[in-house]
């Protein structure tokens, strides 16, 4: 990746350094010949999107009875065959603790469009693009199943779904029979059977000898410069400096698995939706170029190394020096425990407005959960208070700068203070952070004005214990306006994330995929064109959680999660900042973004989109529960729920309430309650 970036490897990422050393010790798989035998040939984790978009990680399924994986391909009569017999197979095993997706490693194996929320698919069809999953597990033809032991991880079964894809029936050799096996702790009597599908044409695996010849000087080398040494370098993020040849043979196993997995580079949007800019995935050519290398051996090869001029430390401030940096103030964080949110406020020293067009941090320690950089009319004498009235930026772990399109700027009034809201997170050892900010500004006055809000939802409930619980919010836009970055925001439990447009007429498009959100790497998207967003526009996400054992970051799988401030909480937020046509700097539309901001709690809470409210739909949002007692009052049109404009009068009606004492103030988090009153445009 560019030296922009700022993101790379950590140990989070490829969980620690005993982690590191088991992999190096593994070697490089050699493509399995089209009649070799595949049973109890081992099988590399890997993670692929199905239909909806969702990922499916290999080694996530370890505490599983057994995985099954069928072949298949694009409009191929075997793969229809073998879907519906699969089904009929998964349906047998309901129950059993038995993971089923079939895997397309076809060449035109492509998801074009993600269908529905992701995790809704009952039976996951897996998009091998690149077919470097198939091409290692040795498939060759369509309706190929796998049994894989998860135990092991190794090939348990390979052959037929059932007598009718058997290129010769053998007693027992079959899906169902070797499942029963499997899940009584025995291996399989019958452990391979020849099958009869469609041929698959797997045009490296017929290459495999000539993938030695791959220069690491000039093919490979220059892949991990560009993408990987800007924090895999001395004093940067990542836990080596992959400044050499010697170091990169020693982490090629690991290399290759962070790319099977797309674990690294951190940029964990797919290539489907929306083209960005500061991209550091490698392209597919790339990726398949350093997994045939590794897989080869990672020779040496001939020519002068790269990596040593390449791998010099990046600067502290990869933009240049700001023109004003701030140090928030140094808070102790100790070892354990749970921090309230800090709210930190410097007074501005200006004397006339500025116009902000980028903010950068540096030195922030791992303790930082998020830091949100603001500003505030106030000088408070403790240094204290926070606001989202003036958004200057935002940080997460592996953050990048805040950038603003050209000529767009954040208008920052005269006097006041410069405000922060961190929230700390303890990481086993206490800690002092004393993160910088770093304020780039215009020299003149830019011509647009830049805003943002966000797409939340307060009332999500994840049941305890849940594998796949999908939330959904979106909001409306009143004006014509243009979407120049976006960013999804969960804790823990958070598993995928999708972002998604339906325009006026209906049509749909999804902008931005994570088929596995990490909650260790958080960025903004950039689009590499402004997106255009058409008055009456919904932008919908759509996030899925994993309150599950199986979730190694789960604080508590036994808890039923609410939406709440902490880590051990959750969250929906999907940031997006973006300018109104028609508003100018000299020509502000206030009225519009207060238009926009109440959309957002009525997005928050219209859980199928239908543009109504109902009873249930309020659920557990205790701010809520007068709307819910005097429905029928504000139900204008009696017809049993509440449209945009009945819940625009309840929320006016609640808020004379609670000023006149009428009516308690509810008792939420403070974010939250900030949140809802300002629309969420920190």
């Amino acid at each position: 990746m560019k030296r922009s970036h700022k993101l790379g490897l950590t140990a989070l990422g490829l969980a620690g350094a005993c982690s590191v050393l088991a992999l190096v010790a593994i070697a490089a798989p050699t493509p399995t010949p089209s009649k070799a035998s595949l049973a109890g040939s081992r099988v590399d984790n890997f993670m692929l999107a199905d239909q909806t978009g969702m990922g499916h990680e290999l080694y996530y399924f370890k505490d599983k009875a057994a995985v099954v994986i069928v072949s298949a391909a694009q409009g191929d009569a075997v793969s229809e065959r073998a879907k519906a017999a699969l089904a009929k197979v998964q349906d047998q095993f309901k129950g059993k603790n038995v993971h089923f997706v079939m895997l397309d490693s076809s060449l035109s194996a492509k998801h074009d469009k993600y269908d529905g929320v992701p995790g809704s698919a009952s039976l996951p069809v897996l998009a091998d693009e690149l077919q470097l999953i198939g091409r290692s597990l040795g498939v060759t033809q369509t309706g190929e199943a796998f049994v894989i032991n998860p135990k092991s991880w190794t090939v348990a079964y390979h052959g037929p779904i059932d007598d009718s894809f058997a290129d010769k029936k053998v007693a027992d050799g079959n899906l169902t029979a070797a499942l029963n096996s499997v899940l009584a702790g025995k291996a399989p009597s019958v452990k391979e059977v020849a099958v009869k599908g469609s041929a698959i044409d797997f045009p490296d695996r017929a290459k495999a000898s000539t993938f030695a010849n791959i220069s690491y000087s000039t093919e490979v080398a220059p892949v991990l410069a560009d993408k990987c040494v800007v924090c895999h370098t001395q004093g940067g993020m990542a836990p080596f400096a992959m400044d050499k040849y010697e170091i990169v043979k020693a982490m090629a196993p690991m290399i290759r698995e962070a790319l099977r997995t797309k674990r690294m580079p951190p940029f964990h949007s797919d290539n489907h939706g929306s083209v960005w800019t500061d991209d550091m995935r490698p392209t597919d050519a790339q990726v398949k170029t350093l997994v045939n290398w590794i897989e080869a051996g990672a020779p040496r090869g001939t020519g002068a190394d790269p990596l040593p001029e390449a791998a010099k430390p990046a600067p502290k401030w990869p933009m240049g020096e700001p023109d004003l940096v701030l140090q928030v103030p140094a808070f102790d964080v100790p070892a354990s425990g749970v921090i309230d949110y800090q709210e930190r406020s410097i007074p501005s020293t200006f004397t006339e407005g500025k116009w902000l067009k980028a903010t950068a941090y540096a030195n922030a320690t791992p303790t930082v959960h998020h830091a949100l950089a603001g500003w505030i009319p106030k000088v408070d004498p403790n240094g204290r208070g926070f606001s989202w009235n003036v958004a200057l930026g935002g940080y997460g772990p592996g953050g990048a700068p805040n950038l603003t399109p050209a000529d767009t700027g954040i208008y920052l009034p005269p006097g006041g203070s410069f405000a922060y809201q961190m929230h700390y997170t303890p990481v086993g050892k206490p800690i002092t952070d004393k993160m910088e900010v770093g304020y780039y500004f215009y020299k003149e006055q830019p011509t647009y004005m830049m805003r943002q809000a966000s797409i939340t939802d307060f009332s999500l409930e994840i049941p305890a214990g849940a594998e796949r619980h999908p939330e959904t919010a979106y909001i409306e836009f009143p004006h014509d306006a243009q979407i120049f970055g976006v960013q999804p925001h969960c804790h823990s439990r958070c598993y995928s994330t999708k972002l998604r447009i339906r325009y006026p007429d209906g049509s749909e498009k999804v902008l931005l995929n994570q088929p596995r959100y990490d909650f260790s790497w958080q960025r903004e998207f950039h689009f590499e064109n402004l997106l255009e967003v058409p008055k009456g526009s919904l932008l919908i996400a759509d996030y899925v959680y994993d309150n599950s054992e199986n979730n190694k970051s789960n604080p508590d799988p036994k808890k039923h999660v609410t939406f709440g401030e902490q880590t051990s909480e959750e969250m929906l937020f999907t940031f997006a900042r973006f300018r109104f046509k028609g508003e100018t700097a000299t020509n502000r539309h206030d009225e519009w973004f207060d238009e926009l901001q109440r959309n957002i709690v009525f997005g928050a809470l219209d859980d199928n989109i239908d543009g109504k409210l109902t009873k249930e739909e309020f659920r557990n949002d205790p701010r809520f529960k007068p709307v819910v007692q005097y429905l029928p009052m504000v139900d204008a049109d009696k017809d049993g729920a509440l449209s945009k404009a009945e819940m625009n009068n309840a929320m006016q009606m609640m808020q004379k309430m609670r000023a006149s004492g009428q009516l308690a103030a509810p008792k939420v988090d403070a974010a939250t309650e900030q949140m809802t009153q300002q629309g969420g445009s920190h």
